[in-house]
């Protein structure tokens, strides 16, 4: 499978620097000769979004919507939503917005392949490349009796908000691709998603978690990342457990230390949730947020070690979380237990790190490759070693499932008309890899899909067994903590 780069690429960014030229992923019948926001948002329509062009409030409404996610302050983002509002919507026109069924059908999608999320956008578009190389291999999608090859055109965001909104509207409104495929991390996400909605085209995700993105009304947004209140809730049920086996105290002394975005909103509401619901059981002890992309965490981890906290639960992204360890390691910090949300177990935190730094860490994760060895499961972790000569983690299956679960619907519309797809992915329930082995999003959640993580735990042999639910733990959680010292 050929992935060829597009010399003549052109941009729309409202900032100096040129477009990066898309990222490719042709079909071998087409391949040149290659030997290789903060909480949920109920106050914005959805009628609002789809209407700025038609109705010349395309600013007031971009201000309306950064305000709701709290970047107002990011003047490039309101230029290019602007720019969005004021641009032709695909509404009834071109695009493939027909029925009529294509030679071909082209996949837009856009991941930050270059600046601080690039590790985690590196894994995802191996997860979206498979999915599109296993499709074509197996014939294209099945379309209405057609066999049809699927294209991919994947452009670099570069962690941007502003470019990965542009890029978008380019895709959509100048290239023409009939679906997209969303990016990476929450900001982007959500800032994204918002030209897919104006644009009624159907946009699936792999990697935004936040209840914040589907929580705005909007219906032509989808997602496999089940929400992050769901990730933190999951870790309480194994901690309690350990409390009612004597394990841990009770009550436990907790530190909540979440990134100041509505990911770690999300994240300290599902703590403060479940410590509700469980009176008597916890304290909370720390309640700190920190600003994205650290480069200093003493004060708040200063207040931690003053407040002798049984439980260090952190939200963070990848670079925060090495950031952040690297500073507790160094301090001498020890606690009974220890999380940072979905981070810890990446191959990248342990050669970064070290084995010893990140032993013990929880974590609590979307897919792990032990939810079994047969059937879908086996499909994708031998397809992808075979690839790419490494384990997949779930950065990749999450948008491996995003894109399968758009083939299917397109293949049940039958079509490659819009609004067809849209309703099919509003109404599928696919067998899947991820945990539950159902894929479906509900209306309820606004699209995002709902179940329960796993959670996975560092040991020192350098595996990371499943240790929570107990119907598909493959091994024991340790607590507390053996390497704090009594």
């Amino acid at each position: 499978m050929s992935l060829e780069i597009l010399a003549n690429s052109v941009t729309t960014a409202p900032d100096r620097r040129s477009a990066q030229p898309p990222f490719v992923r042709t079909p071998p019948s087409m391949a040149h000769d290659d030997p290789g926001c903060r909480g949920r948002r109920q106050d914005l329509k959805p009628s609002a979004a789809v209407n700025w062009h038609s109705t010349g409030r395309g600013l007031e409404m971009t201000s309306k919507i950064l305000r709701l996610c709290g970047q107002l302050a990011v003047l490039p983002i309101i230029v290019a939503l602007a720019a969005t509002a004021c641009a032709p919507s695909q509404r009834g026109g071109g695009g493939g917005s027909s029925g009529e069924v294509p030679d071909t059908i082209t996949i837009g999608a856009t991941l930050p392949l270059t600046g601080t999320e690039s590790k985690a956008g590196a894994r995802q578009k191996e997860g979206y490349e498979l999915a599109v190389d296993l499709a074509n291999e197996a014939g294209g999608i099945q379309v209405g009796g057609k066999r049809v090859k699927v294209q991919l055109k994947l452009l670099d965001d570069t962690t941007d908000q502003a470019k990965a909104v542009n890029l978008a509207q380019r895709l959509i409104t100048q290239d023409k691709v009939n679906f997209f495929l969303g990016t990476y991390s929450t900001p982007l996400v959500e800032a994204q998603s918002t030209v897919a909605e104006q644009n009624q085209i159907p946009y699936v995700n792999g990697g935004g978690a936040s209840t914040s993105i589907y929580g705005k009304g909007f219906k032509w947004i989808f997602g496999t990342l089940a929400s992050v209140e769901n990730l933190s809730l999951t870790e309480m049920q194994w901690i309690k457990k350990q409390q009612d086996a004597g394990r841990l105290p009770k009550p436990a002394k907790v530190a909540i230390v979440w990134e100041n975005t509505s990911h770690g909103k999300d994240f300290r509401k599902g703590i403060m949730d479940f410590a509700k619901q469980n009176a008597g059981g916890y304290q909370i002890a720390v309640d700190e947020s920190f600003e994205l992309d650290g480069k200093d965490f003493s004060a708040v981890l200063n207040k931690v070690r003053a407040a002798k906290v049984d439980l260090f639960m952190v939200d963070a992204h990848l670079p925060d979380f090495l950031t952040m360890q690297r500073q507790y390691i160094s301090s001498g910090m020890c606690n009974k237990v220890i999380t940072y949300g979905a981070r810890g177990a990446e191959a990248d935190a342990r050669q970064a790190l070290g084995a010893k730094a990140v032993n013990y860490i929880m974590s609590a994760v979307w897919w792990n490759a032990q939810l079994g060895n047969r059937g879908l499961n086996k499909t994708f972790v031998d397809a992808f070693k075979s690839r790419y000569k490494k384990d997949p983690e779930w950065y990749q299956a999450t948008t491996y499932e995003a894109a399968r679960a758009l083939f299917t619907a397109i293949s049940n519309a039958g079509s490659v008309d819009k609004q067809k797809v849209r309703d099919a992915l509003s109404s599928l329930r696919m067998d899947s890899i991820l945990p539950g082995g159902t894929l479906s999003f509900p209306a309820a959640t606004g699209g995002q899909a709902n179940y329960s993580f796993v959670v996975q735990q560092n040991l020192p042999d350098g595996t990371s067994p499943i240790i929570y639910p107990e119907d598909v733990k493959t091994g024991d959680g340790v607590a507390p903590n053996p390497a704090c010292k009594v």
